[in-house]
């Protein structure tokens, strides 16, 4: 499965998947595309077929014979509840959100603590903000 072209894709670090759109024309696209929005860090943007747009956070995913009795559960960023879509009711899918993990190893922030000593800026144990 090719990544979709993002407008910034020249000024994006490939090794991360916001911003990417896959394609999801045919049901395995769609459920590779499902898999990784699954273990995605961050808010995805599914499309219905309906045109209705659920943005938020992918906490689960049940797979059944087909696309009609395989859903994905979602926590709406807009709304306390929470969102069952079939996969057969989707059209599009969007890593929309910052990816929460990205960057996130022990052996990047230890080069970046050190960075910071050896720059005599201050470093500190406090995590970065998901705001940006």
């Amino acid at each position: 499965m090719k990544p979709a072209k993002h407008p910034d894709q020249s000024q994006k670090n490939n090794d991360t998947l916001q911003g990417w759109i896959p394609e999801v024309a045919d049901p395995t696209e769609l459920v590779e595309a499902l898999d990784k929005a699954f273990d995605y860090r961050g808010d995805v943007t599914i499309t219905r077929k309906s045109g209705a747009v659920v943005e938020g956070y992918i906490f689960d995913r049940r797979r059944g014979k087909g696309l009609g009795d395989s859903t994905v559960r979602m926590m709406p960023r807009d709304t306390d509840g929470k969102v069952m879509i079939p996969f057969a009711d989707i059209a599009r899918v969007e890593f929309s959100g910052k990816d929460a993990a990205h960057g996130k190893s022990w052996e990047n922030w230890i080069k970046r603590y050190v960075q910071k000593k050896m720059a005599g800026e201050k470093a500190s144990i406090e995590s970065e903000s998901l705001e940006d």
